[in-house]
């Protein structure tokens, strides 16, 4: 093992690939938690009286990483994508994110271990406010942030702060097995 001062040495790309490994992950999870937090908020909204849906979903139409696709398709390959094409191209566009913003925490917390305080947690609700609140609406990628209902709000955060953690909790196991 490579110590230095008593401590793991510092590998910027070894954090990196832990990050990136961490974030794929991450960002799967952060998709499976999406699909169960809608299957239980169908199965409440069908058994109360419907007075307003305040169930925390998608803005109607297509979602943020599709429309981002589409708009990197356009620009780099000089066509729109397909019907058939947008649900894999926001999905390639997501999990691509997930890997890259992984990357940077890996890399930064090699270097800045403050980076690790909470279990990740707060590095993914930065990324949700970074990304969710701050860079999709100036983009024009979505509304502002005031068109949506507070439950829509927390849903993002509950799914962000899910990636935080499993990004870090990945990041720590497949960096300890980087030490050779």
């Amino acid at each position: 093992m490579e110590f230095w001062n008593g401590r793991r040495k510092r590998n910027f790309w070894k954090g990196a690939a832990a990050g990136a490994i961490g974030g794929l992950v991450a960002a799967w999870t952060m998709n499976q938690f999406q699909a169960l937090w809608s299957k239980a908020s169908e199965a409440v909204e069908s058994t109360t009286p419907r007075k307003s849906n305040g169930r925390a979903r998608q803005e109607e139409g297509e979602n943020a990483t599709v429309k981002t696709a589409e708009l990197i398709t356009e620009k780099f390959a000089g066509r729109r994508l397909r019907a058939s094409e947008k649900e894999k191209a926001g999905a390639l566009l997501h999990y691509g994110f997930g890997t890259l913003v992984g990357a940077l925490y890996g890399a930064t917390a090699e270097y800045v271990p403050q980076t690790k305080v909470g279990w990740g947690v707060p590095y993914g609700a930065a990324v949700f406010v970074g990304a969710d609140e701050i860079a999709v609406p100036a983009f024009g990628l979505s509304k502002s942030p005031t068109e949506y209902p507070v439950s829509q709000h927390a849903y993002a955060l509950a799914s962000h702060i899910v990636y935080g953690a499993t990004l870090e909790t990945v990041r720590r196991i497949v960096r300890a097995k980087l030490l050779r």
